[in-house]
């Protein structure tokens, strides 16, 4: 479980990623396709295309760290954007996201579902 604070920024990619990438692979996209610096200490959340892993990206001032989840069962509920390649989240959406929670209609989705 993730504990952040509330000021923290986090961007999630909304387009799946190859989850083979690592330290600078998940840099590019960050800097490339989300357009953000990954140096200014924001945290960026990556999935792959069966929405069954995720990657979050994160510079602590020292170098990158990289989070990583697999699920053994079903897959994360993971939000649409709009033109862009990334959406904004709050600390407690993303926690909520991790948990299982459908961010859209606001309960646990069931692991069986797809």
């Amino acid at each position: 479980m993730l504990s952040l604070p509330a000021g923290t920024r986090i961007y999630l990619a909304v387009e799946a990623v190859d989850m083979r990438k690592q330290f600078d692979g998940l840099w590019a996209v960050a800097r490339e396709k989300l357009r953000e610096d990954p140096r200014a200490g924001a945290f960026f959340v990556f999935t792959n295309k069966r929405r069954n892993r995720v990657k979050i990206l994160y510079f602590d001032g020292t170098g990158p760290w990289v989070f990583a989840k697999r699920l053994e069962k079903g897959r994360f509920s993971w939000p649409v954007g709009s033109d862009d390649q990334r959406l904004s989240l709050s600390p407690e959406a993303l926690t909520m996201l991790l948990a299982g929670i459908d961010l859209k209609d606001g309960h646990r989705k069931g692991w069986y579902e797809r």
